[in-house]
């Protein structure tokens, strides 16, 4: 008798599958808009508690190219970046730790056509998505309130999202190295002296020349950097530094976060 050979062929990939990822966060908060809604209010309590009740006893200030901005405006484009950097880490890290360790979803979606780098791209396209209505209702305000400077600021939220693409990508694969609840202690001691040091409330050019040139190869001073001149119109050619660095980082995070996801769930 003849003897028949069953071979089994690999399901062919398309590209954009991360999209159904996508999908199913958007059903899960869909249920949640509530927590969903809460995370636009924390960099709007910041700017009224600080950008215009500190203001009343700082003055206006002097940029580069010497246009005078109030202290206002000058602090509501940098909790613009940090709103970003915050919403990126916190989707990427938390969320990402509980569903890959504790609700076991990645296992079982590279269980089908998906691939890590599906996981890794759905996961942050979701991030940015999420980080975009932030931040384009935080500009809004800004406006209402009179914060911007020039028509520059229509870079603003495309700006937001490329702050949101590095930390997250970068958030995701730190991740996969995550081992406890505790070491997101980490997180937190990377992100708080970025919030607090990058020119976040006054000038770079207030520390000493070295720790002015530590905070200037920070991410998160890349982000403000790009923020506030848009928002003020004193753009220059620096900026496209400022944004190759995000770029590269997000796509470096991106390429971990995918191989470590595969290393760890396709044993």
């Amino acid at each position: 008798m003849a003897t028949l050979t069953a071979r089994v062929l690999p399901v062919p990939l398309r590209p954009g599958n991360g999209r159904q990822l996508v999908e199913r966060n958007f059903l899960v908060y869909k249920r949640s808009w509530i927590v969903f809604v809460s995370g636009f209010f924390e960099p709007v309590f910041y700017l009224l508690s600080i950008g215009l009740g500190v203001a009343q006893l700082v003055g206006d200030f002097t940029l580069s190219d010497g246009t005078v901005i109030g202290y206002a405006a000058f602090v509501a484009p940098a909790m613009l970046a940090s709103s970003a950097m915050n919403g990126a880490i916190f989707d990427s890290t938390y969320n990402i730790f509980f569903r890959m360790k504790y609700a076991k979803l990645y296992d079982s979606m590279l269980a089908t056509p998906l691939r890590p780098w599906d996981v890794a791209t759905g996961e942050v396209t979701w991030a940015l998505l999420r980080g975009a209505c932030y931040s384009a209702m935080f500009i809004l305000v800004m406006l209402v309130m009179g914060l911007i400077e020039s028509w520059w600021a229509l870079l603003a939220l495309p700006a937001s999202v490329l702050i949101g693409y590095a930390f997250a990508g970068a958030g995701m694969a730190l991740t996969t190295f995550m081992r406890s609840w505790q070491d997101f202690e980490f997180v937190q001691l990377a992100t708080i002296p970025m919030f607090l040091f990058s020119a976040t409330f006054y000038p770079v050019e207030t520390y000493p020349d070295w720790i002015r040139w530590l905070v200037e190869i920070t991410p998160l001073y890349q982000g403000v950097a790009l923020e506030r001149a848009f928002t003020t119109g004193n753009v220059s050619w620096t900026l496209v530094i400022n944004a190759l660095y995000l770029v590269a980082m997000g796509t470096a995070g991106m390429y971990v976060a995918s191989r470590r996801l595969g290393k760890l769930l396709l044993k």
